[in-house]
Parts: structure tokens; sequence; C-alpha cells
């Protein structure tokens, strides 16, 4: 049976006022006293009501965390990341999966809204969830556009994505396809495209946009990559996520394709697992650190001052080029 406040009190031979003084921090309690109920909670593996506490006016110490899938690589390191920091901070997150589910993400809403979290950090993908908009709670948004109020964190997509076609431009590319979703929605991964596009423009050449979802399955992206490569022969692809790009050199290597001698390929991202595990692949890497502490200091600031008016409702942090084996041959 779970331990009580009563049972504590009984164990540390104290009342049970005195208890939840030593939890709540509050009043003059002698240090005695406060080690005697600390040694009796942890002999009982007593953890306090963090609902019963967040009822007095306290924080929770709670922060909820929405995003697709720690499946991808770059959303896991983002994930570890800000929880690292939260929990040097003294918080403990609930993560939520939305994966591509509205409701499936409304209902994480209503669940981290029922526990009391003290902030939420969202970098979802679904659109239109007005909910964002009536919790009452700070949060921080991660590449996406939730509400005017809402601050958001991001890398600087545009800049990602301009670099990598002048880089592909710069080592021979003539023929260069942008490879991820050509659908425009207002968030901040749409400027991936944009810097595409007008690269290619201050280029001199023709703009190919072949359009894959986010959400597609790795079999799915493969049939799509494949007509691409047969159908069209680019000789270079910037891709908006180094997953994709991926696939797309398992299907060069499959159809006898040389990279990067006929095909060269940039992804985005630049994760530490992609760069341990998949080293040959060239690609524009976010900032992760510097994201998480980012999204981590603007939520504890929102949370302390939930009444400050905003600075400024978007963040942009630098990117960089990794240059690897799939651009050139080193």
């Amino acid at each position: 049976m779970r331990p009580k406040l009563t049972d504590v009190a009984k164990k540390a031979g104290v009342s049970a006022t005195t208890v939840s003084r030593v939890i709540n921090n509050y009043g003059y309690l002698s240090q005695q006293t406060k080690e005697k109920v600390y040694a009796a909670m942890k002999e009982l593996n007593y953890q306090p009501n963090s609902l019963a506490r967040s009822l007095h006016g306290k924080s929770t110490k709670l922060i909820g965390l929405i995003f697709p899938s720690v499946t991808n690589p770059f959303f896991a390191e983002l994930v570890e990341e800000i929880e690292n920091k939260f929990f040097n901070a003294g918080y403990k997150v609930i993560l939520c999966n939305s994966a591509d589910n509205k409701e499936k993400e409304r209902a994480y809403i209503r669940m981290l809204i029922a526990n009391q979290v003290d902030g939420i950090i969202a970098g979802a993908h679904n659109l239109g969830i007005e909910e964002y908009n009536k919790v009452g709670l700070p949060i921080v948004s991660f590449d996406r556009k939730l509400s005017d109020q809402i601050p958001i964190v991001s890398c600087d997509n545009y800049q990602g994505g301009k670099l990598a076609t002048e880089e592909l431009y710069h080592a021979g590319c003539r023929h260069i396809y942008f490879l991820g979703s050509a659908r425009r929605k207002g968030h901040p991964t749409d400027y991936r495209l944009n810097g595409y596009l007008d690269a290619i423009t201050d280029l001199g050449l023709t703009q190919h946009v072949h359009s894959v979802a986010f959400s597609e399955s790795a079999t799915i992206k493969s049939v799509s990559v494949r007509k691409l490569l047969e159908h069209h022969h680019p000789d270079g692809i910037v891709c908006t996520d180094d997953l994709t790009a991926i696939l797309v050199l398992q299907m060069a290597q499959k159809l006898g394709l040389n990279v990067p001698a006929d095909l060269k390929v940039v992804g985005f991202d630049g994760t530490k697992f992609i760069q341990d595990y998949h080293p040959e692949l060239s690609t524009i890497a976010q900032p992760i650190p510097d994201i998480a502490a980012l999204l981590v200091n603007l939520l504890q600031e929102r949370i302390s001052q939930p009444n400050k008016k905003l600075a400024q409702n978007q963040y942009i942090l630098p990117v960089k080029f990794i240059r690897s084996n799939s651009t050139f041959s080193l």
C-alpha cells in the first residue's frame, strides 16, 4: 500500500502538520526536525502529491513536453537535452508522443492540464489545435506557430536551405532538387524550402520540388525517392531531414548510382546519432543544445513572470554545414 503523510509523521515522531510544513518549506523548522522527516520519507519511499501541492498554490515542478516522435533521432536528442536541463533545475517532465494525430495531441493537452504542469514545450506537427490558446499555462513552441502569444524557438531554417543548395552548386551540381514538403503552413520549417528557392533563383538554375511529407513511412518515402532518381535524374538533392537523406543514399546504391560522382546529397538536422552512424552524410546541423537551453530558459521565465510582455515572439539560432562524402570525395 502506498504510504501516506500520516505514516511519515508517525515514523518521524512528529505531527502531520510538521511533515506538511517540511514538504512545503513553510515556516521555521529546526534542521534536526527536517532531517527526521526526510529520513522517514526516504525509508517509506513517500512521494509528495504534486496535485495537492498545486491546490495550495505551490509549483508542481512538472513540465509537459509534446513532440511528434522520439524515434526520430533529432527529437530524441532534443528531448534528452531539455529533460536534463529541467532535471538540473529541479523539474520533472511528462513526455507526450503526439505523432500526426490531432486528437491524441488534444488528449495529451487535457492530461497535462489535469496534472497541473507548470508549463509546456510544444513541438508537434499537427495544425489547428485551438486548445493551446485556452490552456492558461506558460507555453513555448519549437518550430511551430501556435499563437501570436506563444514564443517560437527555431534554427535558421532559411539559411539552412540556402546554404545546402549553394554547397551543392559549388560541388558542381546544376540539377538540384528539393526533397520535402511543398506545403507551406506558416511554420519556421517552411523557410527551408524558401531558402532553396531563393538560392536556385540567385544561381540562375531551374527549381525542382519533389514533395514528400514528414509523416510518411520510410517505405512510402523510398518509393517516391526511387521515382525521383529514375525519372528525373537529379545531380544534387537538398533533403529537409537526415533520415530522408539516408533513404536517398540507400536508394542510389540500389540503382547503381555513385555518390558523390553521379549524385550529391545534403541532409538537415546533424544529430550526434547521424554523425556517429552515418558520417558519410553532409548535412545542415541544428544547434540542439542551444535550442534546448533557450526553450528551457524561456519557459522558466514565463513560469516565474506569467504576466510579463514578450520581448520578442521568434528566436532564431544559427546553423552550420557539415561537409562529408555525400557531397565531396574526401
